[in-house]
């Protein structure tokens, strides 16, 4: 029954659709299906939101911050916040020693698929050179910036590290 659930409720960075009315759609869809965690989880994501800002300066010369409005916000502003929920989920599981939850579950369905440890392998051997750099850990910078939130920045870290 978990798998169907979070089979009809998801994103995936290849969709024509944006992530945020992605999750506005799957919203009322799980209300009309009256699927509680589904409707819980994409709450909580929403609830998030108010912690995107951006940075302004007003006429006084003092530097805040403004809320984004709905055209502002992003995919990588929504995937961040879903990684960040997913992090402190893992955190509780970890606590109450349990593998997984629904909560995760349906999480993870909204997060690009992340890139296998093979592939930034090639990737690097394909576009890095590493006379370029001081160090090698200075080309995680790169790495990072082609794979965005699609590589684990400790796996890039690691795989760096064991570079020859």
């Amino acid at each position: 029954m978990t798998e169907t659930k979070t089979q009809k409720y998801g994103w995936d960075p290849d969709m024509p659709t944006p992530l945020l009315d992605k999750l506005k759609a799957d919203l009322k869809q799980s209300m009309l299906n009256k699927d509680v965690e589904a409707r819980s989880t994409i709450r909580q994501i929403m609830a998030e939101f108010p912690k995107l800002t951006v940075p302004i300066t007003l006429e006084s010369g003092k530097k805040t911050t403004r809320l984004k409005t709905k055209e502002e916000i992003t995919n990588d502003d929504i995937v961040g916040i879903i990684q960040g929920l997913t992090k402190s989920e893992r955190m509780v599981l970890e606590v109450k020693k349990e593998e997984s939850s629904e909560y995760l579950n349906i999480l993870g369905s909204y997060l690009p698929k992340m890139a296998a440890r093979e592939e930034i392998i090639a990737w690097i051997g394909d576009h890095i050179d590493f006379s370029e750099y001081k160090n090698k850990m200075q080309a995680m910078g790169s790495i990072m910036k082609h794979f965005g939130k699609q590589a684990d920045g400790k796996m890039v870290s690691a795989i760096l590290q064991k570079w020859e």
